[in-house]
């Protein structure tokens, strides 16, 4: 089965953190993603730009809006994601649990839907 892991931290821990930091961060991020890789586990990993570069859109009645941002103000932001094959939710959450930035923030595990399938 595939399941999304849903990145959620608040913004401001990057503040809070040195360069040396943040930079063993994404190290230790990267080679994760390896370690999943190798497994044979990782489908896709990509970090999110901040939500100040975000827009919103919905279309109601056939019209099409747009705000910039997020769509709900929350401290968390979704910040990334990784999208991993595992046997059940229980290997997908030891998955998350991995994943470097759970240390900051909350991974949400979610089954991938297979609308083809259904």
């Amino acid at each position: 089965m595939e399941y999304l892991c849903l990145v959620y931290f608040e913004p401001t821990i990057f503040d809070r953190m040195s360069e040396q930091e943040r930079k063993q961060l994404d190290i230790d991020s990267l080679a994760y993603d390896q370690v999943l890789e190798a497994k044979g586990q990782l489908i896709a990993a990509r970090a999110l730009d901040s939500v100040s570069k975000a827009a919103t859109v919905q279309v109601r009645a056939s019209k099409v809006s747009s705000t910039d941002g997020p769509f709900a103000e929350t401290k968390e932001h979704l910040g990334g994601f990784i999208l991993v094959r595992a046997a059940d939710i229980a290997e997908a959450k030891a998955i998350a649990a991995g994943i470097p930035l759970a240390k900051y923030g909350k991974i949400e595990v979610r089954p991938i839907y297979d609308v083809l399938g259904a």
